[in-house]
């Protein structure tokens, strides 16, 4: 593993900037004195309140429309400020002990890109992948020009990018649509911009296929755990915690590697209290984020139920990417109580960071029961869901344990040693064995 040690205590807070400060979709956009981005420092108070150590910020260089139609890696974006609101971003993030993560779009490029346009109007085309006599597209979306990776200037480009931001402050990059991207071509780019920041991390998009190879091939620190994130969702909505144990032996098989990305939203899917089809069990999936071995992420709004459905069209991202106003504006008593779910089972996170590299190991599978150990060496929780519509009994017996702890839980009573407990119906409870 290639991670710096810092990521061991990191746990995220993502946000899409863009849509965040309403800097798009917007007609007409904002212009630079608008300093938008500065408006995220509002929130970073709320961050360290939810628990955050870390900020994971979506595009902000500069682009025509949404972030990942890039047109200049150096600049960022005049709808969202200048480079000084970026350099004030940093540094307030920086007081307050938060890393940063930035979003790198190094797959393909904007039709303002400049070298693009000096390509389309017959010059140098090198940098560009051909298709037939065509330039080539990311994924058939014509505003999205796909780099040749096998150029040796993109690859000292993409060098000099990212080095240049992690010099101004940046400690990592998420490289979009890095699953479209040769890993020779990024294992040509790490090496490069770890000499220079050692201390950096990076995080491949990668929705589906062997990670480990990937990880292996192109030098990430990690990937995006996908497919958890499917399992988890699709798990409870059916009452088949069948595919989530399945899904956690994968897991577990992917840290014997690296240590995945893992979330339960993000800026590109449904929002998890809309993709479940009874919002109570919103817990039960937040209890799984911070219960097993990853580098977890939440997506703004997730911690407060915000709900969004992602569409395929043309702004089908939108519901996903909204503004916000002020901290807690129009959220009811259940968006309050997800907070504070969040800021409980982060708080057992942070205190418990060996579950940065915990295991998994099934104790008892029904489909709408579900008992695990989550361990690293001598330390150990035992994590119970129930998402049937009865109380589920558990006997620490049956598992081999004579008592236990309860640290966490829906309707959990006050700490307790227990040999003998109960799961109230569409509840959890976190335990720690003594």
């Amino acid at each position: 593993m290639t991670e710096p040690d810092w990521v061991d205590h990191v746990v995220w807070w993502q946000v899409y900037p863009l849509g965040f400060v309403g800097a798009y979709p917007a007609d007409p956009p904002p212009p630079p004195g608008e300093h938008r981005l500065r408006r995220i420092v509002d929130w970073l108070d709320y961050a360290i309140e939810l628990g955050a150590s870390g900020l994971a910020l979506g595009p902000v260089f500069a682009s025509r429309t949404h972030g990942y139609d890039t047109t200049d890696h150096y600049r960022i974006d005049p709808r969202l400020g200048e480079d000084g609101d970026f350099d004030h971003l940093v540094a307030e993030a920086r007081d307050r002990g938060l890393r940063i993560l930035l979003d790198g779009v190094f797959n393909h490029v904007g039709t303002d890109f400049p070298r693009y346009r000096d390509a389309a109007a017959g010059g140098d085309s090198a940098w560009f992948r051909r298709r037939g006599g065509d330039f080539a597209t990311f994924e058939g979306h014509g505003d999205l020009i796909a780099l040749d990776h096998r150029s040796a200037e993109v690859v000292d480009y993409t060098v000099d990018v990212m080095s240049h931001w992690l010099g101004r402050g940046a400690d990592g990059w998420r490289l979009d649509a890095a699953y479209a991207v040769p890993d020779s071509f990024w294992a040509g780019v790490l090496p490069r911009v770890r000499e220079r920041h050692p201390q950096a991390w990076f995080v491949g998009e990668v929705i589906h296929g062997d990670y480990p190879a990937r990880v292996r091939d192109s030098g990430f620190d990690s990937v995006t755990q996908y497919e958890l994130w499917k399992a988890i969702w699709s798990s409870l909505n059916d009452g088949n915690f069948h595919e989530l144990d399945w899904a956690l032996t994968r897991h577990d098989e992917f840290l014997d590697t690296f240590v995945p990305m893992t979330f339960v939203g993000n800026h590109d899917v449904t929002r998890i209290a809309s993709q479940l089809t009874d919002p109570t069990h919103v817990e039960h999936a937040l209890v799984l984020l911070m219960t097993v071995g990853g580098t977890p992420s939440v997506y703004a709004g997730d911690e407060v139920a915000y709900r969004g459905v992602k569409e395929e069209r043309f702004g089908g991202d939108d519901a996903v990417r909204p503004e916000f106003g002020s901290p807690f504006e129009g959220v009811g008593e259940h968006g309050h109580q997800v907070f504070r779910s969040h800021q409980h089972l982060i708080g057992l996170r942070r205190r418990n960071p060996w579950l940065h590299t915990a295991r998994t190991t099934p104790l008892r599978v029904t489909n709408r029961g579900y008992v695990y150990t989550t361990r690293h060496g001598d330390d150990a929780l035992v994590v119970a869901l129930n998402i049937d519509d009865d109380a589920m009994p558990v006997s620490l017996a049956e598992f081999g344990l004579a008592r236990a702890e309860v640290v966490a839980g829906s309707g959990a009573p006050p700490a307790q040693v227990v040999a003998d407990t109960v799961v109230p119906a569409h509840g959890w409870l976190i335990l720690a064995p003594r």
